[in-house]
């Protein structure tokens, strides 16, 4: 039987739970790829979605794990796009970054991509947003703060930061009509 791999202690100055160093986006980079097979397609040879919302999750989860170093849940998915059909027998990637940081939740952007692999040819198929919170003893826990570094860095994060805004008035518009 396989043990859980358990994140690292990590006390605060009293003692308590800490958000730790500021990291850096580059540092929760993460990259799943997974050759896709029939049990993975519909009857015309097409990937299911729920597949691939399934390893996009995997990978923003990873990506959060990474630059929280807790564990994680998510929280919700903002938008995600298909854009493009992804096939049986191509080579799967979702690369997985943190783009913006709050208190306990971090949003997560994941770009799909579908490669040949015969050919190495490439295609963006889909991209996500994910919400994730961390976690410690199953309650929200601190992240640390993120470092962005280049202009594509900050770019996210401030459409990361529009985002969260939106999601925020709509909940409350839908909410104070309650």
């Amino acid at each position: 039987m396989a043990e859980a791999i358990e994140p690292p202690e990590r006390p605060g100055p009293d003692g308590g739970a800490s958000a730790g160093e500021p990291r850096r986006v580059a540092d929760s980079v993460s990259l799943l790829v997974r050759w896709m097979s029939i049990t993975d397609a519909n009857s015309g040879g097409f990937i299911h979605g729920g597949t691939v919302m399934r390893l996009v999750d995997e990978a923003a989860g990873l990506a959060a794990i990474k630059h929280s170093g807790r564990r994680v849940v998510t929280a919700g998915i903002d938008r995600m796009t298909f854009n493009t059909p992804v096939f049986v027998g191509e080579l799967l990637r979702c690369t997985a970054s943190v783009n913006s940081v709050w208190r306990t939740s971090m949003e997560v952007g994941v770009r799909v991509e579908a490669e040949n692999p015969f050919t190495g040819e490439t295609r963006h198929t889909s991209t996500a947003y994910l919400t994730m919170v961390a976690l410690e003893d199953g309650r929200p826990a601190p992240a640390p703060e993120l470092i962005a570094e280049s202009e594509d860095e900050k770019r996210r994060r401030r459409e990361a930061e529009l985002r969260r805004a939106n999601r925020l008035a709509e909940r409350d518009q839908i909410l104070g009509g309650r």
